[in-house]
């Protein structure tokens, strides 16, 4: 899930984005309401998680533009306000849920998948197949021949962008750009480490191996004999 976070507040910004990181997220921020605006007209995100009170255009104001524009990306707003009044002016703005401050980081992340799964089509893809390797993007699940498989968050990223891509190459610039969210080759075997890990849980003992790599060019999940 692709995040947009717009939060003024240094601390809770650092806070929420470490979090959301560590979850698997990919987390762009904002520290104002006009450069939040910016990006979320100009890039691609599942989600906004946007703060009521910001500087240069309050977080309402940034939603009402967002609509007005026909952006759907769906939007939830952060507020200490949390009167009735408040709340119902947050959700006629434009927001999609409204979460009071303070909050527990368990509550903000089920409102954000909760988020998601109402925005996604009804027909959208939830369980994915690659031989005999299974896995489930709503429940967070992975299986290979009934056996259940725990990954961490980032080795659960990887491998459902190779199982999308089965059967081709995926390079280490495409995991780069869409796991980790990097433009740039970082000069480091961070790939490698978690690819290795990754092989190590869905290629055990007296299964056939599915994640190949491929000398110069980068891996590929077989999706074959």
């Amino acid at each position: 899930m692709r995040v947009l976070l717009i939060e003024d507040d240094r601390e809770a910004a650092r806070y929420l984005t470490k979090g959301l990181a560590e979850s698997g997220h990919i987390v762009d921020h904002a520290a104002d309401g006009p450069r939040g605006l910016m990006l979320a007209t100009s890039e691609s995100y599942d989600v906004l998680v946007v703060d009521r009170m910001l500087p240069g255009l309050d977080g309402l104001s940034v939603v009402e533009a967002l609509r007005k524009n026909g952006s759907t990306v769906p939007a939830l707003i952060l507020s200490a306000a949390g009167s009735v009044e408040d709340r119902v002016a947050g959700l006629r703005a434009g927001g999609d849920d409204y979460l009071t401050k303070p909050f527990a980081f368990a509550e903000l992340l089920a409102r954000l998948d909760a988020l998601l799964r109402r925005s996604q089509p009804k027909a959208a893809e939830t369980v994915l197949h690659v031989a005999d390797l299974e896995m489930n993007l709503l429940a967070r699940t992975v299986t290979r021949g009934g056996q259940a498989i725990e990954l961490k968050p980032r080795e659960f990223r990887i491998l459902e962008y190779l199982m999308r891509h089965a059967g081709h190459v995926v390079t280490r610039t495409m995991l780069l750009e869409n796991v980790w969210d990097y433009n740039f080759d970082p000069q480091t075997n961070v790939i490698d480490v978690h690819i290795s890990r990754l092989r190590q849980k869905i290629d055990g003992a007296g299964v056939a191996p599915l994640l190949q790599t491929v000398r110069g060019a980068g891996y590929r999940l077989r999706d074959g004999p």
